[in-house]
């Protein structure tokens, strides 16, 4: 009895020391938060952990929106979001605390689907993502910080006026990995490259002019093979990216994630 004294005493002296956003009364606030969302049970395991303090706002609001942590369903894949780095073509961290890929229901069962076409013929291969929904508060953001005019923006940024398919969480950014290490098999180029070398479009062209070669157009043609199976799309553009919606399809069913 007396050792389960000191635990509770030892824990609570813990969370007192921390302060701040992991103090008891920040942890009763997220309970009352959670509730007041209407999560259910599969949703709360994904809060209701000892780091249930490190989910900042943005989290809150995308469980709120009705989507859910790619990882709760398949967490052999590999996540590093890379607007929550530096590492992106803006160079600018827009996610903050956010560390987890987050989609629709619908568009998760997609991607487990397309998990299990990549093992049944490479079961040493797994993927890693690098972005999933994109609320359309960060995409102003970038669009913003963009020192382009707005008449080439859309290039690089889908206008957050429009609305893009990450916006509705329903477009995936991924990659395969080693399945035991996480470490990315070699595309050619790194993620958020803009250039005709990352282009599926151009892949013919730039394999005979020698800026891409045959191992990374395999690899490539991979990943495409067990997305495009379980009902996602491509585009010309990158390499990197799939729709599991066309953006009219997208609107008919789901809510713009704000």
């Amino acid at each position: 009895m007396m050792r389960n004294h000191l635990i509770v005493l030892l824990v609570s002296v813990c969370l007192g020391c921390n302060g701040g956003k992991n103090s008891q009364s920040q942890l009763a606030f997220d309970t009352s938060v959670e509730k007041s969302l209407n999560i259910d049970s599969a949703e709360q395991s994904q809060v209701a952990s000892p780091l249930r303090d490190s989910i900042g706002p943005l989290e809150k609001g995308l469980i709120a929106a009705g989507l859910e942590n790619v990882k709760s369903h398949l967490p052999e894949i590999y996540v590093e979001l890379k607007y929550s780095t530096t590492e992106n073509f803006f160079g600018k961290d827009v996610y903050g605390q956010l560390v987890n890929c987050y989609l629709q229901p619908e568009v998760i069962q997609m991607l487990k689907e397309a998990l299990k076409n990549l093992q049944e013929v490479n079961p040493d291969l797994t993927f890693l993502i690098y972005d999933g929904v994109r609320p359309r508060s960060v995409q102003q953001i970038l669009w913003d910080d963009l020192d382009k005019p707005d008449s080439i923006k859309p290039l690089y940024v889908a206008n957050p006026q429009r609305g893009s398919l990450h916006n509705y969480g329903v477009a995936v950014d991924l990659t395969l990995a080693n399945r035991s290490t996480g470490k990315p098999l070699d595309m050619g180029t790194h993620y958020d490259y803009f250039g005709y070398p990352a282009y599926p479009d151009r892949e013919d062209e730039m394999l005979a002019a020698g800026k891409i070669t045959a191992l990374q157009v395999k690899n490539r043609k991979i990943l495409r093979a067990a997305m495009k199976k379980a009902g996602f799309t491509e585009i010309g553009s990158e390499w990197w990216h799939f729709n599991a919606f066309s953006l009219r399809q997208a609107k008919e069913r789901y809510e713009i994630v704000e």
